[in-house]
């Protein structure tokens, strides 16, 4: 897989994305992930990237002549443009498995009062929004999709089934997980995961994910 981020600050993704797992994705050649400056597709002498919104308000808006530059000089047959933006449709697990499956992902990331909606309009693919809250950048959402989809391309992860067996992978959240000691401070663990029978400790997991969802987020069962 290749991603291209477009944003005003590199610095924000670069030091999440050249950590852990992602940086072995990268050094493995899983995926080829670039971090871009937008600024650098910006033909004035200031490299000017915003200006004041038509009609008035607060804030600047993201200019157009960037970014379309930016994006139709990376642009492939095969590349799916997003731009992070929080009036974007909700990510989540199924949005995330349904990108892993792109060849080339081009994430703009939006920041100020947002990018000038004829990019909307006439170059993205796809508007994503990682929650119904609003961040200072782009920047941080594009990291959050990156780390989520590229944790279900294999290779990944250091297990194959870690990824099927994450929260919202199965409709449901994950189950309790304990490790040694078997007792701390008086709390022991449950003791079906000490049998051995592993028919008994999946059905133990399914009740489990099942309560811990009902409890947790029970908009996921409608």
């Amino acid at each position: 897989m290749k991603i291209d981020i477009l944003t005003l600050f590199p610095e924000i993704c670069r030091a999440p994305l050249s950590e852990s797992m992602m940086k072995r994705a990268q050094e493995s050649k899983i995926v080829d992930l670039r971090i871009r400056n937008l600024r650098d597709w910006a033909t004035d002498k200031h490299h000017i990237v915003d200006d004041t919104p038509f009609g008035g308000g607060q804030g600047m808006v993201m200019k157009p002549e960037p970014i379309f530059a930016a994006v139709e000089q990376l642009r492939g047959e095969k590349s799916k443009v997003i731009l992070m933006s929080p009036a974007g449709g909700r990510f989540d697990q199924t949005m995330a498995t349904d990108l892993s499956k792109e060849s080339h992902l081009i994430i703009i990331c939006g920041h100020y009062e947002g990018v000038d909606h004829r990019v909307i309009e006439n170059l993205v693919d796809l508007e994503i929004s990682i929650g119904d809250y609003v961040l200072t950048n782009g920047a941080i959402a594009a990291v959050v999709l990156v780390d989520a989809v590229l944790r279900l391309l294999p290779g990944v992860l250091g297990h194959e089934q870690s990824a099927a067996d994450d929260s919202f992978s199965a409709g449901l959240l994950e189950t309790p997980q304990y490790t040694r000691p078997a007792e701390f401070r008086g709390w022991k663990i449950p003791e079906v995961l000490l049998s051995g029978n592993h028919a008994e400790i999946e059905k133990w997991r399914k009740e489990q994910a099942l309560k811990r969802t009902r409890q947790n987020r029970p908009d996921l069962l409608d």
